[in-house]
């Protein structure tokens, strides 16, 4: 087992790496992303990286720039702990969200990972609806999911919220574990073989820096108590990292979320609310909103009571929020494009210019 290995490294990026092998370039992993600089992890350690003047300027958008989980070719500056990240390695999964603003943008949270654990707290915060949310994202990032449900010690109905949980999450695994009494740990650790890439996602004050640090057995990342008034938690973590357990997993870290919009949902909406796209499909009309349209078998459905009224509402939200994103994407992506062709052409220009 080499150091690349146990970073996750396999035959797929080392297929996708080979050109670049021959330029005398080495392979590394984003393992802390900053502003302009990245903390990348390669087999001779970690260097301080920074993108390639070629690689800013072809970049679409934030959605093109490596983050953390990436695999890149590195050129190496001789005689220092730094580097020239050349190339971004073609990713095998990503979690993605609308970034936080008007501008319909990609932002990729979280890169080539194998399982991707939602950790919810099953305290007075714990809210259903945004654990549906959570579900619809992950079922599009090629990642597996698992549902976290941690502070089972502050949870006055275990088997009723294991229950509602159970109820939306079809065949995704449920684990339910107290980190703060280091219960339930074994779940993550057995997930998470050698070279294995977990990543955790989760609002603010759920338990997600606590988790790590019992299973590396050391306070590595900042934690603090949840507000007493409204139960909610502090932003203890502030930027995406990657760490390695020491029983060879590794882990990705991230920011909770106040805001979770929808990116590229289309498919994890069909996943996730399987029983009503199966209603839907015996509906009058092929474009049914499930609203006012005649024999709506999802509003049939809903008024015999073998649809409950919550998941139905969800659905709805949820979908006029991809419908509202889908629109806003084509437009921009159009002119971002546009603006591409432009920045290009003219670069053409000045180069031949120049000879």
């Amino acid at each position: 087992m080499t150091d690349l290995e146990y970073l996750g490294w396999n035959p797929f990026f080392a297929s996708n790496f080979a050109p670049y092998e021959r330029d005398g370039l080495i392979p590394g992993r984003i393992a802390i992303e900053q502003k302009t600089h990245f903390l990348v992890a390669t087999a001779g350690g970690e260097l301080r990286a920074s993108l390639a003047g070629k690689l800013r300027f072809e970049t679409r958008g934030e959605e093109d720039v490596p983050g953390v989980g990436d695999w890149v070719a590195l050129r190496p500056t001789p005689g220092e702990r730094t580097a020239t990240i050349i190339h971004v390695l073609p990713r095998k999964s990503k979690f993605s969200r609308k970034a936080v603003g008007r501008e319909s943008v990609e932002q990729t949270v979280a890169a080539n990972i194998d399982v991707i654990f939602l950790i919810n707290a099953i305290d007075r915060t714990f809210n259903l609806r945004r654990l549906e949310r959570y579900l619809v994202l992950a079922a599009g990032s090629g990642a597996r999911p698992a549902v976290v449900l941690n502070k089972s010690d502050l949870c006055a109905d275990l088997s009723g919220v294991l229950n509602d949980v159970r109820a939306v999450t079809a065949q995704v695994p449920v684990y339910v574990m107290s980190a703060a009494r280091g219960e339930g740990l074994d779940v993550i650790r057995t997930s998470l073989g050698i070279g294995v890439t977990g990543a955790f996602l989760g609002p603010s004050g759920v338990g997600k820096s606590t988790i790590i640090n019992r299973l590396l057995g050391l306070a590595k990342l900042k934690t603090s108590e949840v507000r007493d008034y409204d139960g909610k938690g502090r932003h203890t973590t502030s930027h995406r990292e990657m760490v390695v357990l020491p029983s060879g997993g590794i882990l990705i870290d991230t920011p909770g979320m106040r805001e979770l919009q929808l990116w590229e949902a289309d498919e994890g909406i069909q996943e996730v609310f399987e029983e009503i796209e199966s209603l839907a499909a015996a509906c009058r009309f092929r474009d049914c909103h499930h609203n006012q349209e005649p024999d709506c078998a999802v509003r049939k459905a809903l008024e015999e009571g073998t649809l409950d009224e919550g998941r139905y509402t969800s659905y709805l939200k949820l979908q006029r929020e991809i419908e509202r994103q889908s629109r806003k994407y084509d437009t921009r992506a159009q002119a971002l494009e546009k603006e591409r062709t432009k920045r290009l052409t003219s670069h053409h220009k000045r180069s031949y210019k120049k000879k």
